[in-house]
């Protein structure tokens, strides 16, 4: 770690030991703070031509305290002394007049880390605009020289954000750790005759480095939106459905949403009291690993404090694990698992089969590369979205389609997947190859 970073990690460490005692000088019985500091560029690029660049370094504290079983929160993002204790005295005043919740309650001391490692999430790279601009402009290039059916663009973006986090709680524990997160993406459009196509390409990356280049990025976005031209529609069928890698992470999305706390004690979840039981064939399994140096969704600790671990989720197919915070825990009556934020690097076991391959085992069907709408229901687990794709016939892509529907029910898409491919996108929370689904509803517009 940096010291300017380190020192700044520090002062907010001093912050929170600060707030935490005010807190305590207020009547409070217990409190939580959490505080970030952010800095960083964005340069956006159209035509060649710069279309916006900023600038951003700002911060926000955010605090709970408890009276109690009565809870209040504020929050500020003028981190000067007086305003801090302003935020901690609106937070005691609402505590006072809010009704008591036998569920509330910072998470257990025993789950916070002893010690916290450095999961190597901070790699500060160049803030420099000129810089951040050849590399947008280089993107949009690239996506121009593809191809000349590519005439116009939505914009490349270059982005470098830099941040350090701290949390504390009224337990003892203040800890914090500094991120890096880089990204570049390009949106062009392409035309042939009349018919007129959008579509993107994106890297990111907590090491600016490993960034794909901004010409793979721009040739990518370009061969993206020039398979979409001259597009077909289909009739109403049930076939199989294969998800690219990138939207087959949010296919397990549904999943994050399904068996998250606040949905199982709302009793709104089609996957309540499924723990121990089959929700997907014996051959899925997915395992979130929190800790992976330099990954994307790795952190030591959640919003809680509770120290992160390794978990399966799904284990041949049978749902391992809930998703809890410590109100959702104590609401359920089990075991905080560490979730309040988010889930950690989600990996999801693959078949060793490529795309080549899974499309061979399809034989015919829809490969689907784009959705639209929020047609998905986790309540009962409906599922209807609007696609675009391509139609594949003997194992091969035919022709690209759109304005078309895909329908099912979640609990049938998962029970009914019959491979996960080895071509995994690595570039989110969750990691997976494309998903084959044994069959769905297509419908035409």
């Amino acid at each position: 770690m940096s010291q300017p970073i380190a020192e700044e990690q520090a002062q907010l460490q001093q912050v929170i030991e600060d707030t935490l005692s005010y807190a305590k000088s207020k009547g409070a019985s217990q409190a939580e703070v959490a505080m970030s500091r952010q800095t960083g560029v964005c340069v956006s690029t159209r035509m060649q031509e710069v279309e916006t660049l900023e600038f951003n370094r700002d911060g926000a504290l955010g605090i709970t305290v408890y009276f109690g079983h009565k809870k209040g929160n504020a929050s500020t993002s003028d981190l000067r002394p007086e305003a801090v204790r302003s935020a901690v005295d609106a937070a005691c005043n609402i505590a006072r007049f809010t009704s008591e919740d036998p569920f509330s309650g910072p998470a257990e001391a025993s789950q916070m880390p002893e010690d916290v490692p450095d999961l190597q999430l901070y790699h500060p790279g160049s803030l420099s605009p000129e810089h951040a601009i050849e590399l947008a402009q280089r993107c949009e290039q690239a996506a121009f020289d593809a191809d000349p059916r590519v005439t116009n663009s939505d914009g490349a973006t270059f982005a470098s954000h830099q941040s350090v986090r701290v949390y504390g709680n009224s337990h003892g524990f203040i800890a914090g750790y500094p991120s890096t997160r880089h990204s570049l993406s390009a949106v062009v459009i392409a035309t042939d005759g009349d018919d007129m196509q959008r579509d993107y390409s994106y890297s990111v990356s907590r090491q600016a480095e490993r960034l794909w280049l901004p010409e793979r990025v721009g040739k990518h976005a370009a061969e993206r939106t020039l398979n979409r031209l001259n597009a077909r529609k289909l009739g109403t069928r049930k076939v199989p459905v294969l998800f690219a890698s990138d939207l087959a992470s949010g296919l397990f999305a549904h999943l994050v949403n399904a068996i998250a706390g606040s949905s199982l004690y709302r009793n709104a979840s089609f996957l309540k009291d499924k723990l121990g039981h089959q929700i997907m064939p014996e051959h899925v399994s997915i395992v979130e690993r929190p800790r992976i140096p330099c990954a994307l969704a790795s952190a030591p600790f959640d919003s809680e404090g509770v120290e992160t671990q390794d978990r399966m989720i799904v284990e041949q197919g049978t749902l391992s694990s809930y998703l809890l915070t410590a109100y959702s825990a104590r609401k359920l009556g089990m075991e905080n698992t560490g979730h309040a934020g988010g889930i950690y690097n989600w990996l999801v076991r693959h078949s060793g089969r490529d795309f080549e391959q899974l499309l061979a085992e399809m034989g015919t069907g829809l490969y689907v590369t784009e959705l639209m709408g929020q047609g998905v229901n986790t309540v009962t687990g409906d599922y209807s979205r609007g696609a675009s794709g391509f139609w594949v016939e003997n194992g091969q892509l035919a022709f690209p389609v759109h304005e078309i529907t895909i329908a099912s029910n979640l609990n049938d898409m998962f029970n009914n997947i019959v491979r996960v491919g080895a071509d995994l996108d690595r570039r989110g929370q969750i990691q997976t190859g494309s998903v084959l689904i044994s069959e769905m509803q297509v419908a035409g517009h």
